[in-house]
């Protein structure tokens, strides 16, 4: 009878379909700016593609963009939406270019779980482009959010003062 019920629940257990055992395919979320890869890769630099295109991460301290202290605008290299003011940045000392805030509306949101926990991903909601990770460790007398994005999926635009 033991036997029986261990055999039981040995053989529910492995029959279960968990999410993790689940290989969907996500149906492809569309942007106002959409081009096809030849396109992307024709416009970007291979690190612009890597970061913006296949969600890839640059190396820290790599970007000039990690201690531009410039008054200006930061856009998404992809397609030139503004995402991040000048004003809202901060030196996080994790060697990429940290904001507190976004341009609202400019920025959309999703999970990433490639790296084994989840994480709020970044990207632009123009193109779609990956830009990096949002987290709750950012200036506590601010937002308490550390925008934490790839130099490499920017392109800073100054201010004409």
């Amino acid at each position: 009878m033991k036997n029986s019920i261990l055999i039981l629940l040995i053989t529910l257990c492995f029959s279960c379909n968990s999410s993790a055992q689940k290989n969907e395919t996500k149906e492809k979320e569309t942007y106002p700016v959409t081009k096809t890869e030849a396109e992307w890769k024709a416009q970007l630099t291979e690190k612009q593609y890597y970061v913006l295109r296949e969600a890839g991460t640059e190396r820290p301290y790599s970007s000039p963009l990690n201690k531009n202290y410039k008054k200006g605008t930061y856009h998404c290299a992809g397609c030139d939406t503004p995402l991040f003011k000048s004003e809202h940045k901060f030196d996080s000392g994790t060697g990429w270019p940290s904001f507190d805030r976004e341009i609202e509306g400019n920025v959309a949101y999703g999970t990433d779980t490639k790296i084994g926990y989840t994480r709020d991903e970044e990207h632009c909601a123009t193109c779609g482009g990956h830009l990096g990770h949002v987290f709750n460790d950012g200036p506590k007398e601010t937002t308490g959010k550390r925008h934490c994005i790839n130099g490499a999926a920017l392109k800073f635009v100054p201010s004409e003062e």
